[in-house]
């Protein structure tokens, strides 16, 4: 048993704004701490018999094996569920599966569209749920986001986090949470036709204020990656939106995250990393870019020294083991 884990029991994670600043910190440190287990080769019992529901209505590599390895590794078990496999949403309410799972699981894992199906699921199931990606958040990766922070400088306070491209998606709406919650420096640099909501902007902003930290908004991708130490992308045409990709390719290309533009921090050779939370077309290897190579970041930043994608990735497992640790390991 660990000597020490954040008091989160019983508890669902929606969006990060579910979780108090320090309970986020804790889950950041549970994170690093189960990671150090594993790498000295413990694999232990603090999910002993817990049964997981894993419910996936878009496909993933990340999310996927990270969520069943970190349940395995603790004496769990998963049970990864597609819209094949179950009824919800089409012969079935949210509320019927979830009342159903419930009296089966221990906790569920959604991944899909609707940030309406992972609420319900959690208004209904009466266990724990993890949001595991909806068109509108996405928390168990940034939390990843913010340990590999915490590996690379050693602090999150006071850092400076630059976010590029589709300045509304999910992941440019986490990050924004996440840092205002760490006290770190956030901005999105984006096109006025993807500006993020202005109504979380406001409320951001007062988190933010209250942890020193500030959150700019720009179109201008040079000026808001200067000081930055650490540079974000997310690919252009996100899932479902495949129909906007010629359009999303010309008005995202100024935005490609680049060496130029990783000079223009400022930092490059000092305190400076990339991060994506992938998968990542930087080169003409995927079927998706091989018509346009290159498409949000470019080879030579995806691979370089700097680069921190593939620590990010690993440390998609930790941190969902940490939520579930938190929530379902005996105290």
């Amino acid at each position: 048993m660990l000597s020490w884990m954040p008091s989160l029991k019983k508890r669902s994670l929606l969006t990060l704004l579910d979780v108090t600043d320090a309970e986020m910190l804790d889950l950041v440190e549970l994170s690093i701490a189960l990671k150090k287990r594993r790498r000295d080769g413990i694999r232990g019992n603090l999910l002993e018999k817990k049964q997981i529901a894993l419910i996936f209505e878009k496909s993933s590599t990340r999310t996927r094996n990270a969520a069943s390895v970190a349940v395995r590794d603790e004496g769990g078990y998963a049970e990864y569920l597609t819209r094949n496999d179950i009824h919800i949403g089409t012969k079935e309410s949210v509320s019927d599966t979830a009342r159903v799972l419930g009296r089966m699981f221990d906790g569920i894992l959604f991944r899909g569209f609707s940030q309406k199906t992972v609420q319900g699921l959690s208004d209904f199931s009466g266990v724990p749920v993890w949001n595991g990606l909806t068109d509108d958040y996405h928390p168990t990766q940034i939390l990843a986001d913010l340990m590999t922070l915490k590996e690379s400088f050693g602090r999150l306070k006071g850092l400076k986090l630059a976010y590029v491209g589709d300045g509304r998606n999910n992941v440019a709406n986490t990050l924004m949470i996440g840092c205002a919650k760490a006290g770190i420096h956030y901005s999105n640099s984006t096109p006025a036709e993807l500006l993020p909501d202005e109504n979380l902007v406001g409320r951001i902003r007062e988190i933010a204020a209250a942890n020193g930290s500030t959150i700019e908004i720009t179109t201008d991708p040079k000026q808001g990656v200067k000081g930055a130490n650490a540079v974000y992308t997310d690919v252009w045409v996100s899932m479902g939106e495949e129909a906007q990709k010629d359009a999303r390719l010309k008005m995202l290309r100024p935005y490609q995250v680049n060496a130029g533009l990783m000079e223009a921090t400022g930092n490059l050779g000092k305190e400076l990393i990339f991060l994506h939370c992938l998968p990542a077309f930087h080169n003409s290897d995927t079927i998706v870019s091989k018509d346009t190579g290159a498409q949000e970041v470019t080879d030579e930043v995806f691979e370089s020294g700097y680069s921190k994608v593939f620590d990010e990735a690993e440390n998609r497992m930790h941190t969902i083991k940490a939520l579930y640790v938190s929530a379902l390991a005996d105290q």
